[in-house]
């Protein structure tokens, strides 16, 4: 095992001079790393939120206003079978979490139950556990009252899918602010854990993550004055709403709004904000399908008022001057330069299938990061200076090459570390430091071994020969159960556990890697060199 290839220590040579090279850009600060050229290593360990300051924000996904929102949906299916078919209704709503309608003829109870159960949609078996089914239910009240509700699996579906639907586009929204290496995991069965390390302006974040932004086009109802409207004398088919009105010393303006949605902003596929007239716009443009609709819309009602609605607010409603056939359009109002770039963020993403509830909300300021930072230092110097020091005393030269090697060991994690721009937590801190300690462990089991063979008589050569082969096994069954361990924290941990068990496995594979190939390759070429009768151990 003292027989080194040229290969293998060029191999050895690059692979520490590798760490080296990418762990060196954390001892500059984060202008002076990023001003490096693109061709060398210029990335940094990210710090997690614990180590530089953060929001951590544990959000609720209101999975009953799917439903509702769903059942909303299914009263215009209701209304519009039972038109089509000449069947007198009425009470058509929501009652609790079923749409209940009332039939005038109870001659038509029959021909309404088999319209409603031909409305149901049949549902994938994989959702049913296998078998097969429809996404509702109808059931008769009385002689004369329907019932229309979802399934218990459709429900199941439904809110499994939206907490999905809202991870990916709070991951979308996060992203657009240019927040790095951001945590967002679910937790439970209906809530969103979300830390962002390093966010300055947590309230902005809160304003975006707290918007569903569901932005739907509505033509304005012109029969009727919004004053009227605010009296109780509200045509059927519309309904009242305001425009948003971010001062709230001046009363919102009201408008009368036709219910039926003529685009819906499901069909956007770009928005960014700009300029018109020197005032801040929001550009939209829609994909093929909402553009060719957003342009019949348009043709069909020059001269008449949309309202452009975002969660439940008029943000504006232009006069149709002419048809808009590009599939693209501007967003006027008083914007500021902020206001513009959120709205634009919030389009692009998409909107929450479900409004977002904040049920936690955690603020770490950098101080406390900072005094986490030095306090993590300070052990790790101390564990470092303390391990070089009995190491050196101890085993004399042998020591010293082992140190060596714990040098090269660090370097390689902290570029491993900036690679693969992995978080570093506090518990990742704590695992360099337990690092530290095991880094020699195989040294001082290599060399203890040395010195039994050492004592039984056998040269120098053979004895350091006999001390690698016997220990090599002892050394990778422990080091191997301890990665086992590290895999097993990071696939089932969450947060400070998984920076944990990152920089364990990382510091299990270089302290074997320099034990077995930095201390062994020096060891050797001082044998080879100086050809000592007794070994300094």
């Amino acid at each position: 095992m003292l027989l080194f290839s040229r290969w293998k220590i060029i191999f050895i040579l690059v692979a520490v001079l590798g760490g080296v090279m990418f762990a060196a850009p954390n001892l500059l600060t984060s202008q002076q790393a990023a001003s490096l050229p693109t061709w060398l290593p210029h990335k940094q360990i990210n710090l997690g939120l614990d180590l530089q300051g953060g929001s951590h924000l544990l959000l609720e996904v209101e999975l009953d206003a799917v439903i509702r929102e769903r059942l909303e949906v299914r009263i215009d299916d209701v209304r519009g079978a039972l038109r089509g078919a000449r069947i007198g209704y009425t009470g058509l709503g929501v009652s609790g979490k079923a749409i209940t309608v009332r039939i005038r003829k109870p001659e038509q109870l029959t021909e309404a139950l088999a319209l409603l159960e031909a409305m149901a949609v049949p549902m994938a078996p994989s959702m049913l556990g296998g078998s097969s089914g429809k996404d509702i239910e109808i059931s008769q009240i009385g002689n004369d009252k329907l019932s229309l509700k979802f399934t218990d699996a459709a429900i199941a579906d439904r809110r499994r899918k939206a907490v999905e639907q809202s991870i990916e586009i709070v991951r979308r929204r996060i992203d657009e602010t240019g927040t790095r290496e951001p945590t967002i995991q679910r937790q439970g069965d209906d809530r969103i854990l979300i830390q962002l390390p390093g966010v300055d302006d947590p309230d902005r974040i809160k304003r975006l993550l707290g918007k569903t932004a569901k932005m739907t086009f509505h033509l304005i109802d012109s029969s009727v004055s919004p004053r009227e409207a605010e009296l109780g004398r509200l045509p059927p088919g519309s309904m009242l709403m305001y425009e948003d009105q971010p001062n709230p010393e001046i009363p919102a303006e009201p408008y009368v709004v036709r219910k039926r949605v003529v685009v819906s902003g499901d069909t956007l596929v770009d928005s960014q904000p700009t300029f018109e007239q020197g005032s801040p716009v929001v550009s939209f443009r829609f994909d093929s399908q909402g553009g060719r609709k957003f342009g019949d819309v348009t043709k069909a009602n020059i001269g008449n008022r949309l309202a452009i609605i975002l969660d439940g607010k008029v943000i504006s409603a232009p006069v149709i001057r002419s048809a808009i056939m590009g599939g693209s359009g501007i967003i006027s109002g008083s914007f500021s330069v902020a206001a513009a770039n959120d709205l634009a963020l919030l389009l692009r993403a998409g909107a929450l299938p479900a409004p977002l509830k904040i049920l936690e909300e955690r603020s770490v300021g950098p101080d406390l990061g900072a005094d986490s930072v030095r306090a993590g230092k300070i052990a790790a110097a101390i564990g470092f200076a303390a391990v070089v020091v009995f190491i050196a005393i101890y085993y004399g030269l042998f020591g010293i090459a082992a140190n060596v090697a714990l040098f090269a060991n660090m370097a390689m994690i902290a570029g491993a570390l900036s690679l693969m721009q992995a978080t570093l937590t506090l518990p990742g801190i704590a695992g360099i430091v337990l690092t530290i300690g095991m880094a020699v462990d195989a040294n001082v089991l290599i060399f203890e071994r040395i010195r039994e063979e050492a004592r039984s008589g056998k040269t120098p050569f053979a004895a350091v020969e006999a001390g690698y082969r016997r220990a090599y096994g002892t050394i990778m069954d422990a080091n191997i159960t301890t990665l086992i361990a590290a895999v097993i924290l990071f696939g089932l941990g969450s947060g400070p556990v998984k920076g944990f068990a990152v920089t364990l496995g990382i510091g299990i594979v270089t302290s074997v890697f320099t034990a077995f190939t930095v201390t062994r390759l020096l060891i050797a070429t001082w044998l080879r060199r100086k050809r000592p009768d007794q070994l300094p151990i």
